[in-house]
């Protein structure tokens, strides 16, 4: 038998699924235990102090545990002592390479898969939601709305624009051909020296010829992990390369971008938009600029989450649960050596 823990929310009907996936599996739930769920598919949750038997039970199913749908929600960083048992861990989210590192995962043994592929559709919506907001001057059209005021004028379409797509994941390559579907010129943007599958007439580049592209981007997609390569990616520089009237969207880490320069572009006029999900810091600061700034969508890093993602994270999670069973390969095994 394979114990595993299911160390975050999940529903009943997802529960069971797990459950009857195979008779050498014997799943350990205990909601009560488990953060609160604020919204569908919440993976962080609303915590709660534990009373003493409690905490003895939690402490207990994570000795237990063979895999994991999750990290421990209290203290990841002590896995090691707490679930001496656990071999792997399936998470709930694409880009965990900073919390590795942050907890210390990064440095043991622990076999750990990601949730990449999860969200690819929600957030190449959400990129494609940007650009057209900015191209099509929605924010322009409230505000005429709000002052009944009616004037014909002319628009612009985002079909004939070059769009740069930076990280060519799950997520970048659906964000790829969902804009190359609306006619746009794509400049897809992988690692130096690895091929991907791209949709006919896509040009592929990689990081090494940012500073060419730039100048010639209408439309900045950021979609890359965050690695020690990738932290920084966009600074000011780079920023300052975009042509007057860019929109910029950015569906992959607040630090992959310098926010400081991003801001004064957008104060300046010189960038047109930002559509953004992620930040250097969240929650973002009430002191931040970015929330008064009437050029720039922000968006609480939720873009991802739709009502449907426990069922595509169980649907994961069996097909990985089941090739760990037979001494398969995982799906989407995190490497230590790229950092996602």
């Amino acid at each position: 038998m394979v114990n595993v823990l299911i160390s975050t929310y999940l529903e009943p009907e997802q529960v069971d699924r797990i459950a009857a996936s195979d008779p050498r599996v014997k799943v350990l739930y205990a909601p009560e235990l488990l953060p609160v769920p604020r919204y569908a598919a919440d993976h962080t949750g609303a915590r709660h102090e534990l009373d003493g038997e409690q905490q003895a039970a939690w402490e207990s199913l994570l000795a237990q545990a063979d895999v994991a749908f999750d990290f421990d929600w209290q203290a990841p960083e002590q896995l090691s002592e707490r679930a001496p048992r656990l071999r792997w861990i399936q998470a709930t989210s694409a880009g965990v390479g900073a919390f590795m590192q942050r907890t210390g995962l990064h440095d043991t043994d622990v076999v750990v898969t990601t949730a990449a592929g999860i969200h690819a559709v929600p957030l190449a919506e959400f990129a494609v939601a940007g650009a057209l907001y900015f191209t099509k001057g929605i924010d322009e059209l409230n505000r005429r709305k709000a002052d009944k005021h009616w004037e014909r004028y002319t628009t612009s379409q985002l079909a004939g624009r070059r769009v740069t797509v930076v990280g060519l994941g799950g997520m970048g390559r659906h964000t790829v051909r969902l804009f190359a579907a609306l006619g746009t010129k794509l400049s897809a943007v992988g690692r130096p020296g690895r091929e991907y599958d791209l949709p006919e007439g896509v040009d592929l580049f990689s990081t090494d010829d940012l500073d060419k592209l730039l100048p010639a981007t209408d439309v900045l997609v950021l979609c890359t992990a965050l690695t020690p390569e990738t932290q920084g990616l966009v600074d000011a520089g780079r920023v300052a390369a975009l042509p007057v009237g860019a929109v910029v969207v950015n569906i992959s880490r607040g630090q992959v971008i310098d926010e400081d320069a991003l801001i004064d572009a957008l104060r300046a006029g010189r960038i047109a938009g930002a559509c953004l999900d992620v930040f250097e810091r969240e929650p973002l600061p009430d002191s931040s600029p970015l929330w008064d700034l009437h050029n720039v969508i922000v968006s609480p890093h939720s873009a991802s989450t739709v009502a449907s993602e426990n069922r595509a994270l169980t649907d994961l999670f069996i097909d990985n649960l089941q090739r760990h069973l037979d001494g398969r390969p995982l799906r989407n095994l995190y490497r230590r050596d790229l950092g996602y």
